[in-house]
């Protein structure tokens, strides 16, 4: 965490993330029940509503923050879920080798053929609407990815001599695979959690957005499905998805900055670049006799 700190990126991603979490635990306890009816609809911005009212005439401010709680939360917990999956079924898939990487692979490679963006609309479409069939859909279509990368690095790290020693030390290959392996890959699972979160939160929120969530929620997905619905654009009431809008942006840029800061402290190439101002570590030039 400190070397993240120290990184310019990563440090700005974390003070901006950090205030939208924030904003999602704590924000909800401090502003109005989000689908109480408060004012006439489409009302502008004032002092009484700062976000201005929907088209049903709640407060935009309030869907803002109690969205912010749903949607972070549910896609910070599928980004550590789809990463958990495929850590357990690539690192398998790489260690033993064999038959038991020939049926894995199989198995991540079908999932890697079928179509992402289909496959997401058909389940979320028949599955009843809910966080946990929401979460079921990313989980399903976003794993394999992340087992795949997993795979190829526990390949390159199972011949190693600590690998070797643990083995015969007598200690079992599940405990070498999880004690011994996978911690050597913290900074490539790190990267894949922030991967996963913002995908997501981005499918969360487009399958929301086509009316394939639970539209009784309150999350940021349901506030522009809404927005959209009340015809937001042609009647110019910016307010209704303007605020979801720059929340959802502001995730996805911390995000970033997360992901480029940690690649930066990770890879030595991209570090040099960094402290000199250059793409990497330049060579050296050969003199040349006349």
């Amino acid at each position: 965490m400190s070397a993240l700190w120290k990184n310019p990126q990563a440090r700005l991603g974390l003070v901006v993330f950090g205030l939208l979490m924030t904003m999602a635990l704590v924000g909800p306890f401090f502003v109005g029940d989000p689908d109480a009816f408060v004012a006439r609809p489409l009302a502008a911005p004032s002092m009484q509503h700062w976000l201005g009212t929907t088209g049903q005439g709640q407060d935009v401010l309030a869907q803002t923050v109690v969205g912010a709680r749903t949607t972070l939360g549910l896609g910070v917990l599928v980004g550590v879920v789809v990463v958990a999956i495929g850590a357990v079924v690539g690192g398998m898939a790489g260690f033993f080798g064999g038959r038991v990487d020939e049926l894995l692979s199989w198995f991540i490679n079908v999932s890697l053929v079928l179509p992402g963006l289909p496959l997401m609309v058909i389940l979320a479409a028949y599955l009843p609407a809910g966080p946990g069939s929401m979460a079921a859909v990313l989980v399903v279509t976003g794993w394999a990815w992340n087992a795949r990368v997993v795979r190829s690095q526990v390949l390159s790290l199972r011949n190693r001599d600590f690998v070797d020693a643990a083995i015969v030390a007598g200690e079992a290959p599940l405990r070498v695979l999880v004690v011994e392996i996978l911690p050597n890959m913290a900074s490539l699972l790190g990267g894949a959690v922030i991967g996963a979160t913002t995908y997501a939160i981005g499918a969360q929120v487009g399958l929301e957005f086509l009316g394939l969530g639970d539209l009784g929620a309150v999350t940021w997905g349901t506030n522009l499905y809404w927005a959209t619905n009340d015809s937001a654009l042609l009647t110019g009431s910016w307010w209704t998805f303007v605020p979801t809008g720059a929340a959802i942006a502001l995730t996805g840029f911390s995000l970033s900055l997360l992901n480029f800061g940690l690649d930066g402290i990770t890879n030595p190439v991209l570090a040099a670049g960094a402290g000199t101002g250059a793409a990497g570590p330049q060579p050296t030039p050969v003199r040349r006799s006349p």
